[in-house]
């Protein structure tokens, strides 16, 4: 049998060159003599397909739907097609004031640059008359006090001139109630109404990209300021108090928005409503707010909608907005692995210098740390023959070794310095996943060693929830016990621990098919499984041979192989099934002591281990759970009288038959 570690065919099964080798002979010497194309849509990798999309969409002015797992370059894309857009079309908008409807700002129009011009001759002409009425004020305030001044001074009678202070305080008190009258109220109403510019552009400025991921109402769509002051000539105009949203600063440019089905459906409607239209008012969005009674002029908001998420986006968007999309873009699936090719690997490389360019903090990539990251791509991609595209993650790990490096105050990251970021930069789900299996060490309850009647190392995988690619396999010990069945219609499967819908349903089918392969009657029995240690996450089929394994152990009191460990889905008719998460798992079960790791056939080309397991395990692929059996099982009479029966059981071959009506072969 060739060893399962050895095969590195990729997807079209034509052989490419170990990573460490032909890493050497790539024409650079550390990531710095790398080029990096200047055009963002020229940096995207591995989404060939999505680049002409956005391409064709950005020049026909479409918008895009991209779904798929975060970290596969979902946002470049976006911001990548404001490189077709023309930013000679940027424009200012200006907001004035309505002497006919205060609450009903008008909005102007104007060319980019040229609304600072206009709000600024505004000002101009507004502090000219500000400083008009001052000086008409303050003349008018010297004249009283003038005249109060003269008035005081009068003829005593006595041929001189006697001053009454009655009069200059009357005079000086009079100037005051006039310039307290003329200053406030007045002055605010005819002088300081200047237009407010709600948007500037400038003529050299490329096309807005917005992203508006996680906005509020107000934040998205516009907002009017709550103003305490309503009365006594206090209040702030309405048009001052105006702020334009994401959707109008995105106007002649590209509005990004992730995860759109978080947004409100309110805000959905109304994001719907600034497509058809181009133009939206901004109103007030706190229904307790002042600014609830104001509402402009529609505000122009021509752009192009990205939106982004994960598959269960399309659930919480608005019909009519997907529709809108649908109806007047393109949608587009992202991928999240690609096949290892060596043009494809040439892709990472660049990749790593566009990272060390972007962080700027870490020093470049020598060529054997560039190749344990393309070593790295392949494992999580979870496939033999691909490359992981959940780049995000990958460019974590390059950060991380960068740090590693810098602190050790190294010229450039070396493959000792990926090793380093390997072991502390693992995801949150790989340490629960590490700490489980110490504290099962701690309590012995995986046994990797010696034989038990109805026990067997499962293996699983940890999933939060989170859609990381990266599983974290775990040992999953199950243990089986037969008693007679308390029930006169018949015997129950009883299944405890923490199990998820598909792992249940995978419990009953393993029933039928021990019943029809052993011919034992289980309908007597009541048969207790127990998964040991599994806790919430732990879900899906894939323990099916290894429940199938502990009850026919405990049905015919054959002990187990306690050194192998086991994962495989399994049909009603006995074949093993490809699974997902193979890599982790193998690696935990070598991390756990395990020697002997039985796979699915299938799974035989996506198994991508690190070099440090291959020499501790022993991979199995197997096909039928008669093979299971043999390896799992430990020798003697009872084995041997199992697997008999067993053989004597197994169906015969099918034959096909030939439409020629010519002498059927069997396949």
């Amino acid at each position: 049998m060739s060893d399962p570690l050895e095969n590195n065919a990729g997807p079209d099964k034509e052989p490419v060159p170990d990573v460490a080798e032909w890493i050497k002979d790539q024409p650079f010497i550390t990531t710095a003599d790398i080029e990096i194309p200047t055009s963002l849509l020229e940096q995207v990798i591995g989404q060939d397909d999505a680049v002409v999309v956005v391409r064709k969409a950005a020049e026909q002015r479409r918008h895009v739907m991209l779904l798929g797992d975060p970290g596969t370059g979902k946002s470049m894309l976006a911001h990548s097609m404001t490189e077709f857009l023309s930013p000679e079309e940027m424009e200012d908008v200006i907001a004035y004031h309505n002497p006919e409807d205060p609450n009903e700002p008008k909005i102007r129009v104007v060319p980019a640059s040229k609304g600072k011009d206009i709000v600024n001759a505004q000002k101009a002409e507004a502090n000219r008359r500000k400083e008009q009425k001052a000086s008409m004020l303050m003349t008018i305030v010297f004249m009283i006090v003038g005249a109060a001044i003269l008035f005081s001074f009068r003829p005593d009678g006595n041929g001189g001139l006697g001053f009454d202070p009655m009069i200059l305080i009357m005079g000086i008190f009079a100037a005051a109630m006039v310039f307290m009258v003329m200053r406030y109220p007045s002055m605010r109403k005819d002088t300081f109404m200047v237009p407010k510019l709600l948007l500037k552009r400038d003529l050299n400025e490329a096309a807005p990209f917005i992203d508006a991921t996680g906005s509020h109402a107000g934040a998205l769509l516009g907002d009017v300021k709550h103003d305490p002051f309503q009365s006594g000539g206090l209040e702030t105009p309405a048009h001052e108090r105006v702020e334009i949203g994401a959707i109008h600063k995105a106007s002649k440019g590209v509005l990004f928005l992730d995860e759109i089905n978080m947004l409100k459906m309110e805000s959905q409607q109304s994001l719907l409503t600034a497509l058809q239209e181009k133009e939206f008012p901004i109103t007030g969005q706190s229904e307790r707010s002042s600014g609830a009674m104001v509402k402009s002029e529609p505000v122009p908001c021509d752009f192009i909608m990205v939106a982004a998420g994960n598959l269960d986006a399309m659930e919480g968007m608005h019909p009519a907005l997907r529709s809108r999309i649908r109806g007047y873009g393109y949608e587009i699936y992202m991928k999240n692995s690609m096949p290892d090719t060596l043009d494809n690997r040439k892709k990472l490389i660049r990749f790593v210098a566009q990272e060390v360019v972007k962080d700027k903090k870490i020093p470049h990539y020598s060529k054997m740390a560039v190749g344990e990251i393309i070593h790295e791509a392949q494992r999580r991609s979870g496939r033999r023959g691909h490359l992981t595209m959940r780049l995000r993650e990958l460019g974590g790990l390059i950060r991380v070794a960068g740090d590693v490096a810098q602190e050790q105050r190294a010229k450039y990251v070396t493959l000792k310095h990926v090793l380093q970021a390997k072991k502390i930069a693992k995801p949150l789900e790989q340490q629960i996943a590490d700490r489980m299996i110490e504290h099962s060490k701690d309590y012995d309850q995986v046994i990797v060693e010696g034989a038990e009647v109805g026990m067997v190392n499962g293996l699983a995988v940890y999933d939060s929830q989170t859609g990381m690619a990266e599983y974290s396999g775990l040992v999953l010990p199950i243990v089986a016990e037969i008693a007679p069945a308390l029930s006169k219609d018949g015997g129950r499967v009883i299944a405890t621990g923490k199990l998820g819908e598909m792992a249940k349903e995978s419990v009953l089918n393993v029933s039928a098919l021990i019943k029809k392969n052993t011919g034992e009657d289980i309908n007597k029995y009541d048969i207790h499984i127990q998964f040991v240690g599994s806790r919430d996450g732990t879900d899906g089929d894939s323990a099916s041979i290894s429940v199938a394994t502990a009850i026919i152990s405990a049905l015919e009191d054959i002990p187990i192989d306690q050194s192998v460990a086991m994962t495989g889905s399994l049909s009603v008719r006995g074949k093993v099934l490809p699974i997902g998460g193979v890599t982790a798992k193998v690696e935990a079960a070598a991390e756990a002591g395990i020697r002997k790791i039985i796979i699915p056939k299938a799974n035989q080309k996506d198994l991508m281990i690190e070099t440090k397991y291959k020499d501790k395990v022993t991979v199995v692929p197997v096909e039928t759970l008669n093979e299971v059996l043999e390896h799992a099982l430990i020798g003697g009479a009872k084995k041997q009288g199992l697997m008999e029966k067993l053989a004597k059981l197994v169906p015969k071959p099918v034959v096909n038959l030939p439409l020629d009506g010519k002498k059927a072969t069997p396949q």
